[in-house]
This record gives structure tokens, C-alpha cells and sequence, in this order.
């Protein structure tokens, strides 16, 4: 039984437990395989909160982009983040943005595994 804290110290909170989970019966080979693959298709949810920064003070959108939400970030984009609303509600919501993401991927990287 692999320990995350072991193979991806840089994960915490729900994206933590959430990892735990899949992982828990795996071997070390496996969770070091897992690792590999998921450690470059994660989103750092700091990224997220500078892009959306970014994206306040600048185009905004890049956060949606991003995190393949490609129909949202061009929204934001026409719309200026939706008048701005939508940017501050995703400089609220930043590690939320960025945990469905890594979700998603973990499952992506479970399977191929």
C-alpha cells in the first residue's frame, strides 16, 4: 500500500483525500506510475488563482482555457468575464476550479493505468 504524502507531496485538502482513495489498495509501482502520468497533467491551483488575476486585470478567460473549459473561456473572453462577475467569482472559487479539474484527470490516469 503506497502512501500519497510519499509519491505527490505537493497535493492537499480534498484533492489529497480524493488521490488517497484511489489509490489505497494499489501497490508502489503502480502509485509511482499513477504519480508520474498525474503529476504533469494537474493544474497547481495557485496557477489558477494568477490566471485568473491575469485574466481580472487583463484577457479574461485563461482560467477556463486552462482547465478545458474552452466554451466558458470564450464566454469570458466576449464578455470581459462576464462583466467581471464571473472573474470574481472565479477568483472565489479558484480551488474549487482546480480540484474538478484534477479529478478529472486523476480518473483519466486511473484508467490507463
Amino acid at each position: 500500500m503506497a502512501k500519497v504524502t510519499d509519491v505527490l507531496p505537493e497535493l492537499a485538502g480534498e484533492e489529497l483525500v480524493y488521490v488517497q482513495n484511489l489509490m489505497k489498495d494499489w501497490t508502489d509501482d503502480k502509485a509511482r506510475n499513477f504519480a508520474n502520468v498525474y503529476r504533469t497533467r494537474r493544474r497547481d491551483p495557485q496557477m489558477i488563482l494568477i490566471l485568473t488575476i491575469i485574466g481580472f486585470f487583463g484577457v479574461a478567460g485563461i482560467q477556463r482555457f486552462i482547465t478545458d473549459q474552452i466554451g466558458m473561456g470564450l464566454l469570458y473572453f466576449f464578455t470581459a468575464g462576464l462583466c467581471f462577475i464571473g472573474t470574481i467569482i472565479d477568483l472565489v472559487n479558484y480551488q474549487k476550479l482546480a480540484f474538478e479539474y484534477n479529478q478529472k484527470k486523476a480518473n483519466e490516469v486511473t484508467a490507463i493505468i
